[in-house]
């Protein structure tokens, strides 16, 4: 009787390790958290720095110019001169270029009046800006205009501000070229043959540093011969060619972050101009890419950037979308799920399949405005043969 027990439990045993078994493992999986805070969709693009505003210095005249003893980072002030031109003999002038100097000088009184113009335009665009932020501020207090508006006309009057500044510095740079012309012409007309020459100044039309010089050495120069390159390194701006595609998502005002640019810290910058024609760029693939230069001014303090320069190489970072207090999934717990999104989340060891609503993403993080919650548990990377409510081992995502 004992030896029949003893086998009934022996069989017994058996088949409870036979069906353990067979018994379906815990499937292994890797986890991540659910958060909550701000999220970020950023344009991301290689920049680099420039000027605002260059100037060329040239010879307003054929002659002789000794050597520029001028360096490059050298400051030079306005109207301070730059080199020093020995006209050609004058007896050796004929009247047509006589003539030519005389139509120079009324083609740089058009430029002149030109620039005299862009001035008053520029002066009356800011003034209709001021306008314009004074009824919108007297909106914003009784509510009839959000404060996003409001901000708008602010920077469309520092915007104007800065157009007003750089017609300024147009104009008197085109007076300055005039002046040069006139007295060049009056010496040759009062030059007499064998009489001594007098030497000719050239003088900058603004105060800046030299960035480049194009002509140093001592020797003949034809009119019109670059010497040299004028602009002032404290204003700056960044450009970076975007996708077209990216760049209609960007309007004028988005923040910016510029990193990689050789300093510790993030520097901050504004979208300021999105220009209106596209150009055809090559790819390192070959493909053919249509891109659109975006101009960003520089927020930050002129301390924190100084040791940038022109032409510098920084990396941009547009922010184009940005959600305070968001919940957050890794983009690797999501996969298509109709004309949703599905994610698995863990709950009581099995998971737990969702379908949510993704408002947006980028190359890291989703936001889901509904249907999850911080802290909860889900699945990255999830393998095609995971079932819903199916028992899953969970380790934490490496």
């Amino acid at each position: 009787m004992k030896k029949k027990i003893w086998i009934g439990i022996g069989v017994v045993l058996a088949l409870a390790l036979l069906a353990w078994a067979f018994m379906p493992q815990p499937l292994d999986v890797e986890i991540a958290g659910v958060s909550q805070g701000r999220f970020e969709r950023a344009v991301q693009e290689d920049g680099k720095t420039r000027l605002r505003e260059r100037y060329v210095v040239s010879t307003p005249l054929t002659g002789r110019i000794t050597r520029l003893h001028l360096k490059q980072g050298d400051a030079v002030a306005a109207n301070a001169a730059v080199a020093t031109l020995w006209p050609v003999d004058p007896t050796l002038l004929d009247e047509r270029a006589r003539a030519e100097q005389t139509a120079r000088i009324g083609a740089m009184q058009a430029s002149a009046a030109r620039a005299r113009a862009n001035r008053e335009r520029a002066l009356a665009a800011l003034e209709q800006a001021r306008i314009e932020r004074k009824r919108s501020e007297a909106l914003a207090s009784q509510g009839f205009v959000s404060p996003n508006q409001n901000e708008t006309g602010r920077l469309n009057v520092r915007l104007r501000e800065k157009e007003l500044e750089s017609a300024r510095q147009e104009e008197d740079a085109a007076h300055h070229e005039l002046e040069q012309s006139r007295i060049a012409l009056r010496q040759y007309a009062g030059s007499q043959p064998g009489a001594q020459q007098k030497p000719f100044e050239i003088k900058a039309p603004v105060a800046g540093k030299v960035l480049k010089l194009l002509q140093q050495s001592e020797g003949m120069v034809l009119a019109g011969t670059p010497l040299l390159e004028l602009g002032d390194p404290a204003q700056l701006e960044i450009v970076a060619d975007i996708l077209t595609e990216d760049a209609a998502q960007i309007t004028p005002g988005t923040a910016v972050q510029l990193t990689n640019w050789g300093g510790a810290e993030v520097l901050e910058g504004r979208v300021r101009l999105i220009e209106p024609g596209a150009f055809t760029k090559v790819s390192a693939l070959g493909v053919e890419e249509q891109r659109v230069n975006v101009v960003i001014d520089l927020t930050s303090p002129a301390e924190r950037w100084r040791s940038l320069g022109d032409g510098f190489k920084v990396d941009v970072r547009i922010l184009v979308q940005v959600v305070d207090n968001a919940v957050k999934v890794p983009v690797s717990a999501l996969f298509p799920l109709g004309p949703r999104w599905g994610l698995f989340v863990l709950e009581q060891g099995r998971a737990s399949r969702r379908e949510v609503d993704v408002a947006a993403r980028n190359g890291v993080e989703a936001w889901v405005p509904n249907g999850l919650a911080s802290g909860a548990q889900v699945v990255v990377y999830p393998d095609t043969q995971l079932r819903d409510g199916e028992r899953v081992k969970a380790r934490p995502r490496r």
